[in-house]
């Protein structure tokens, strides 16, 4: 036992020694892993929000930092370790595991849409709670249920983009990846669900531009709130659908990402302006495209072939 201590002891010693010694390494490394997860951060950002409507204004930072403290729980307690001993003892199932979680993105985008389509929604469930307790409590556990499926692809994609590093480095790259995202993205809800406040506040003032700002601001954020909407199911469809392509080519099954990646250069190469931005737009519309097909069939799986009755 006093031997392990000490080894123990040792390797805090030695994580602590790379952590202060190897800095700029750990930032950079973070930050191409952490660019490599950006739909999904972009998704993340543009979810959260909807699960402080209907709360008190009074309780919308509060339940924001629960949420913020849940995501960094999933993220350090959870899906670091998880991630760490897959990346150990079975770095063959990070492709598997990546690709169902794309095809999870992919139903959740598809069923949004399914839902705007057929006139569905759930939101009447939590309209009809009026104790804000529980409603609180529903919201914040909703958020942080959705955020872990988030939260485990942002740190499945980094640990996948990582170049070959010591267990120290990759413990301490992806715990940087995890804070800092979790930060930035919550920051990011933060502002934007209190910008009606700040906008109501301005609007106030006895300067007539900062007047002018705050009926802006309180203007923009309903048109805001539907652009985010828009913009997380289609991050959702072109993140999941880039995972489950990218996953095929792993196992060898090439004919659709090479005919997106072929008919995004030739797309580009046919076009004079700015060549590289269509080339991406093209395969980030392939990959949607392949989101959509796998998140219908899960929406047909469950949402509409129950509902039709035997002949």
């Amino acid at each position: 036992m006093p031997g392990g201590l000490v080894a123990l002891l040792d390797d805090i010693a030695t994580l602590a020694k790379l952590a202060a010694t190897s800095i700029d390494d750990v930032a950079g490394a973070a930050g191409k892993a952490g660019s490599k997860a950006a739909g999904v951060v972009i998704d993340d950002t543009a979810v959260t929000p909807k699960y402080v409507v209907g709360l008190s204004p009074d309780r919308e930072l509060p339940i924001i930092a629960k949420i913020t403290l849940g995501s960094l729980r999933n993220k350090l307690l959870f899906l670091l370790p998880a991630a760490l001993l897959l990346s150990a003892f079975a770095p063959w199932a990070i492709t598997p595991l990546l690709m169902i979680g794309g095809a999870y993105l992919a139903f959740e985008a598809t069923e949004k849409i399914w839902e705007v389509l057929s006139h569905t929604s759930h939101a009447e469930e939590v309209i009809e709670i009026t104790d804000p307790k529980e409603l609180e409590d529903r919201q914040v556990g909703g958020a942080i249920r959705t955020d872990f499926i988030l939260s485990a692809e942002i740190m499945a994609i980094a640990l996948n983009g990582l170049p070959p590093m010591s267990l120290p480095m990759q413990t301490a790259v992806l715990a940087a990846v995890a804070i800092v995202i979790t930060l930035g993205v919550y920051g990011a809800v933060a502002l934007i669900v209190k910008m009606d406040d700040l906008g109501l506040h301005l609007s106030t003032r006895p300067q007539a531009y900062l007047r002018k700002i705050g009926h802006g601001l309180v203007s923009l954020m309903p048109v805001l709130l539907r652009a985010l909407s828009i913009i997380g199911t289609a991050a959702m469809l072109w993140v999941g659908g880039g995972i489950f392509v990218h996953g095929l080519e792993e196992f060898g099954l090439g004919v659709i990402p090479h005919t997106i990646h072929d008919l995004a250069v030739a797309v580009s190469e046919a076009v004079s302006f700015a060549p590289a931005v269509v080339e991406w737009v093209v395969q980030a519309l392939g990959a949607s495209v392949v989101g959509l097909v796998v998140g219908g069939a899960i929406v047909a799986v469950l949402h509409v072939l129950p509902k039709k009755k035997p002949a």
